[in-house]
């Protein structure tokens, strides 16, 4: 599939209908989603009549949006007009229809983009591997018996499989840049706060971020743009908002996007690199050879308290999910799965004492980031551990011993979420590799523009790469 950038260019010539690319797509998703289990309900007929739309407003001599035709769909725990909201559960099954769409939602909509679906996710977002005891396991498409990772793994499988072009998730401690990791494709979770979460259902909500996934970096940096700005319906949004992060010299790719020169890199070590795979460690290694190449200056560097910061980010999440969830819990438990019910149960009865001590700690870290930034503009880490692992293992070694898979695909990403940073994951693919693995460009708050154009020159020199698979 050609990039979304380049679907829409189509349309807008005349190369091609939004109808035609939509009809596509939905075949497509009719071929391979049976094997890949990323959608849990597709909108054929409303997709193809608004491509219709789109269509007739362009045959009018209208103007049809950067996204015009382009297929997305959405992790179903966005609101989408007229359907009711999952979330991955039961619970909420039975609920009334939304009535409008999430404002991230409905931005990629005014741009032209036809929604398709909804995806399958990690019930209520709690979990690392997308397989859930209601909905089915989503497959990674570069081998359908491993997990596609969570808990925005059908978002991930559907855009690495070319299912869409883009899609949205959700990232409270790494659901984006974890599938984002082990399917092979590019995510953006932003700075806290930056994109509208109205309309999104919450895990946590002083740490949830949404964010786009995308088969090249200027799809990424195009969406994340249009899904900017200033939100009534988000009381939670951040005062500062940014436009024109899209460059345009993404749009062609004719030379690299940005030098390095002069740019000041750290390499996460300790925490980071602990337990990490040969694989992890060399891609995070190559992403690090190839910006020192560029002219970057590159050190290692450390942020002594992460350990800390990802069991408070634990902490945190259980106690705020466990309170969202204590009424239904009281009269609906069973109807959780039990890995989830019980962390939720356990969230809800953590001593207050236990959340303080873990929101001083998150002051704390966030002033140890901050020094930290003094010193280098970005920073590179594994975005996980290991490659993709089969459905339904258990455990994954770390250090020599087995440890929870699902609960330590995100072993990486927690520390850097608990202080809000926004983060870049770029898909890596070494010869030596048959499987992708992520890197995390991780940047100060309120500077994806970096990351994102660091992002751009890693994959104008092939070395950060969406490639795709090869799954039947």
């Amino acid at each position: 599939m050609a990039d979304a950038i380049d679907l829409a260019a189509g349309v807008r010539s005349g190369l091609w209908s939004a109808t035609a690319l939509t009809r596509s797509a939905l075949d497509r998703i009719a071929r391979h989603d049976t094997l890949l289990n990323c959608f849990t309900h597709v909108r054929a007929e409303a997709a193809l009549a608004e491509a219709g739309r789109v269509d007739a407003s362009h045959a009018r001599g209208e103007p049809v949006g950067p996204l015009a035709g382009v297929p997305f769909a959405v992790k179903n725990l966005f609101d989408v007009a007229g359907h009711t909201t999952l979330a991955g559960s039961r619970v909420l099954a039975g609920g009334a229809a939304a009535t409008e769409d999430a404002t991230a939602v409905a931005r990629l909509r005014q741009a032209g983009a036809i929604l398709l679906g909804m995806l399958n996710m990690d019930e209520f977002a709690y979990g690392f591997s997308t397989e859930n005891a209601h909905y089915g396991t989503t497959g990674n498409p570069h081998d359908p018996s491993l997990i596609a990772g969570g808990s925005s793994g059908g978002s991930a499988a559907a855009v690495a499989a070319g299912l869409v072009a883009l899609s949205l998730g959700s990232d409270t401690n790494g659901s984006i840049r974890v599938p984002a990791s082990l399917c092979g494709v590019f995510g953006l979770k932003p700075t806290y706060g930056r994109l509208s979460r109205a309309g999104a259902f919450s895990l946590s909500a002083s740490l949830d971020c949404v964010g786009p996934f995308a088969r090249s970096v200027r799809d990424l940096a195009l969406a994340y743009e249009l899904m900017q700005g200033a939100d009534p319906r988000d009381p939670v949004q951040a005062a500062q908002s940014c436009t024109g992060v899209f460059d345009p010299a993404l749009a062609g790719l004719h030379e690299p996007p940005l030098s390095g020169g002069g740019m000041r890199v750290g390499v996460l070590q300790g925490w980071f690199r602990h337990g990490a795979s040969d694989q992890a460690l060399a891609a995070t290694d190559s992403i690090a050879a190839a910006l020192h190449a560029s002219g970057a200056t590159i050190a290692p560097v450390q942020l002594d308290d992460a350990a800390i910061a990802r069991s408070a980010a634990f902490c945190i999440t259980g106690a705020e999910a466990g309170t969202l969830h204590l009424p239904w819990l009281a009269t609906r438990a069973g109807e959780y799965e039990p890995a989830v019910r019980d962390r939720l149960i356990a969230g809800a009865m953590m001593p207050a004492a236990v959340v303080i001590q873990a929101q001083r700690l998150r002051s704390r870290f966030r002033a140890q980031v901050a020094e930290l930034f003094e010193r280098v503009d970005l920073l590179l880490a594994p975005a996980t551990p290991c490659a993709a692992v089969p459905h339904g293992q258990a455990t994954m070694m770390l250090d020599g011993k087995p440890v929870s898979a699902r609960a330590n695909m995100g072993l990486y990403t927690q520390p850097i979420s608990f202080a809000g940073l926004p983060v870049v994951t770029v898909p890596v693919q070494l010869a030596t590799d048959r499987l992708p693995i992520g890197v995390q460009l991780i940047a100060r708050p309120w500077a994806e523009g970096l990351a994102l154009r660091v992002a751009a020159m890693l994959e104008w020199h092939g070395v950060a790469q969406c490639r795709p698979p090869d799954y039947g």
